[in-house]
């Protein structure tokens, strides 16, 4: 059972499959020493600073040249990959304290992270937070203050489909390569890998490929709105659908990753599917909007406010309806279309111990549930 309340999976088509566009597997390096390690004689002449957020757009070519200096190759070594010669995946810098932004599923489990800056320097890197629920993780280099350019970050919530944005990381392991697209679709739900999904994801047809994961999707005023984390695609290979973390979930999780070293999310314990138009006909329902609860999860947020999952099934035409469940409406006078609505909501406005009002439709009538939020237990 998915415990963030849907059951993900399967279907856009049998062969078709997220995924986690994690790590590109590459021979190590031929040497590798404590702390700085490589230095091809090319340092940067000036420290970074963060450079204000532009007003106005810029080309390509200003955006690479803005950014290309705090965003970092990230190699790392697990102890599946040892012999295969380890992994490579992209990242940016958040501060002048060193710490870097990259995805959690390209360290988790890592017995050696590496950084290497534009200039070819190389440093270890210690691993400070990983969530893998939203896919980020910090780590963090003892570099000279020079070569640490924080990037601005952006707001993803002003988004539009259609805008135009650039990626930039290590694709195949070809250090500081750029793409461009747009903004395909906002609002995603991906499959996270660890139970649960990861709402209100970015989806871009700008390329990203193997090796890309961790780095930057920028809007056109150079600012970050998105880590670059999956794709999807029957080759493993980018097809033209890539999905990226918004930036305002990074600026929610990140302090807290660094503070603390994790994040805890908040969590109702249900399950259940969106009402569609077929289910809307058995309920008698008016519109196929909503979600309905098949399963409560044992002391959880949802048992405590008392509410009701789906007790029966009804068969109609060859096919089995769960019905008697509640049908959340609205979360805290937001309207739910669809299960997504109840994410997006929780990720972005909620924490933990905040109460959250559901109207619900319990038999035939509307009445308001109000639920205090426990953190998401872990399936593993």
């Amino acid at each position: 059972m998915d415990k963030s309340g849907v059951f993900v999976g399967g279907a856009i088509g049998a062969a078709i499959v997220i995924v986690i566009v994690a790590v590109l597997f590459v021979s190590p390096p031929e040497s590798l020493k404590p702390d700085i390690i490589v230095n091809n004689g090319h340092a940067p002449s000036t420290v970074g600073e963060i450079t204000p957020p532009y007003s106005k757009s810029l080309s390509l070519i200003e955006i690479f040249e803005k950014s290309e200096s705090g965003v970092v190759r990230v190699n790392v070594q697990k102890k599946e990959s040892i012999e295969a010669g380890g992994g490579v995946g992209s990242g940016f810098v958040f501060d002048k304290k060193g710490h870097i932004i990259t995805n959690a599923h390209v360290v988790k489990d890592a017995i050696k992270v590496t950084v290497t800056f534009l200039d070819g320097r190389s440093y270890n890197a210690e691993i400070i937070g990983i969530d893998e629920f939203t896919d980020i993780a910090i780590i963090k280099v003892n570099a000279d203050l020079i070569l640490l350019h924080p990037l601005s970050i952006g707001d993803s919530s002003n988004l539009k489909v259609g805008e135009q944005i650039a990626a930039i990381g290590n694709p195949f392991g070809l250090s500081g390569s750029m793409t461009s697209g747009i903004v395909s679709q906002l609002g995603r739900l991906l499959p996270s890998g660890v139970g649960y999904s990861i709402p209100d994801v970015i989806q871009t047809d700008a390329a990203i490929n193997p090796g890309n994961s961790g780095g930057p999707l920028l809007n056109m005023r150079g600012e970050i709105v998105g880590i670059n984390t999956a794709i999807q695609s029957t080759t493993g290979e980018f097809t033209g659908v890539g999905f990226s973390i918004p930036s305002q979930t990074v600026a929610k999780i990140v302090p807290t990753l660094i503070e603390k070293g994790k994040y805890k999310h908040p969590w109702i314990g249900i399950s259940g599917r969106d009402i569609d138009p077929d289910m809307a006909k058995v309920l008698n329902l008016k519109d196929a909007v909503g979600f309905l609860i098949i399963t409560v999860v044992d002391d959880s947020p949802a048992s405590k406010a008392g509410l009701i999952g789906s007790d029966k099934t009804i068969e109609v035409e060859g096919i089995n309806y769960p019905i008697g469940g509640d049908i959340i409406l609205s979360v805290d006078g937001i309207e739910v279309r669809k299960i997504d609505d109840i994410l997006i909501h929780l990720q972005r406005a909620k924490t933990v111990g905040d109460e959250m009002v559901l109207e619900v439709l319990r038999d035939g009538r509307t009445t308001n549930v109000t639920i205090s939020l426990q953190e998401r237990p872990n399936e593993n």
